[in-house]
């Protein structure tokens, strides 16, 4: 599925991305030490409650929860539980919500503690710096791989992993439309970038191998060396103008 939005659209798709920024905004302030990562899948529905607007992610494919929250190495697709946040995780959260028809979808990660390891930051820091820079590359008359070659040049550039089965997407109408976005050059079509367009850039990396599995939840997806990931995401509007993050407050 492929769709071009108009401006009225956007409009209406940059009103609920701007909701899933508050409602980011307000998980990633509550994330602290001994937090249980269940308490935020609260605060997601007290949240769509109050602003009539559904958890995309809920269901969504068999999907049991409101958020996606991945610790340390936990790649995407983890399970809020009564696992409490430690000193020194690494915690990524996705979330989307949908209100009319229209989607939303964003993913940051955070540090929890006040010392860092170099490792990590590194890690938090390429894939953070590897999101703008494909953002960057939303601009009418570039192609996909642009996008795809941004990003992969900021993972050498900080010799991490670049988690290859899971992509960037089109999001809008439904919370996955094409096209696919790869966060690495790859061979495949790439398309021409045209104004209405509106995607999901999301870097996934890691410390070390790229190797990944899934958890015995059916869900998760972890590294195989269990090094640690980070994930980061935007739902970015290509016009005339530029690119513009939907998904910002």
């Amino acid at each position: 599925m492929f769709f071009l939005k108009n401006k009225t659209e956007i409009k209406k798709l940059e009103y609920i991305n701007k909701l899933n920024a508050l409602l980011l905004h307000i998980i990633k302030c509550c994330i602290n030490i001994d937090i249980y990562t269940i308490e935020l899948e609260e605060i997601v529905i007290k949240f769509c409650e109050s602003y009539k607007v559904v958890p995309t992610f809920k269901d969504y494919q068999g999907f049991p929860h409101c958020l996606g929250i991945s610790i340390n190495d936990e790649v995407i697709h983890g399970f809020p539980s009564y696992r409490q946040v430690k000193e020194g995780d690494i915690v990524s959260v996705d979330c989307g919500l949908m209100k009319d028809g229209f989607h939303s979808d964003s993913a940051f990660t955070k540090y929890v503690g006040s010392d860092i390891t170099d490792s990590k930051l590194n890690l938090l820091s390429a894939t953070e710096t590897a999101l703008y820079k494909g953002f960057e590359q939303l601009v009418v008359g570039n192609r996909l791989q642009n996008i795809s070659r941004a990003i992969y040049e900021v993972a050498q550039k900080f010799n991490v992993g670049v988690v290859k089965e899971f992509v960037g997407h089109g999001t809008g109408f439904y919370l996955h439309e094409d096209p696919k976005i790869p966060n690495y050059m790859d061979n495949g079509v790439s398309w021409l970038l045209k104004p209405g367009m509106v995607v999901a850039i999301e870097p996934m990396f890691v410390e070390g191998s790229d190797e990944i599995y899934v958890d015995d939840n059916g869900w998760t997806i972890r590294t195989r060396d269990g090094g640690m990931a980070a994930h980061f995401e935007h739902t970015i509007a290509i016009t005339d103008d530029g690119p513009t993050i939907l998904s910002k407050m």
